[in-house]
């Protein structure tokens, strides 16, 4: 499994941003960064949440959740979890219920054409 160092060096990478420039988005040092992406310091869990905002990932993903790994690197899935997440329980529930019922019908196309 990586480190949280690989995976926060592997996001900035992919995001096109320096050690310098996304330093300067939470407030520290290049050095810092370099020091994360090494392991040779452990950030906050307030610093690894404001990372994975500003990477559009999960802090999860960041500390090595394989489970998220795959569904939340991907920024337009994770910006649209959040948007959900923000939203009152009953309209939660309505979206919920389209998607099941959209997942349930595309399994059954499925089932049917093969």
């Amino acid at each position: 499994m990586a480190s949280f160092g690989s995976k926060l060096k592997e996001c900035r990478s992919e995001k096109g941003f320096s050690q310098t420039e996304l330093a300067k988005q939470i407030d520290t040092y290049h050095s810092i960064i370099g020091k994360y992406e090494r392991d040779e310091v452990k950030p906050t869990v307030d610093v690894v949440k404001k990372l994975a905002d500003i990477l559009n990932v999960t802090a999860g993903f960041l500390l090595g959740d394989t489970e998220e790994a795959g569904l939340f690197k991907d920024p337009i899935m994770l910006r649209r979890v959040k948007d959900i997440s923000s939203l009152n329980e009953d309209d939660k529930k309505c979206i919920l219920a389209n998607i099941d019922a959209f997942l349930r019908d595309t399994k059954t196309r499925k089932a049917y054409t093969q």
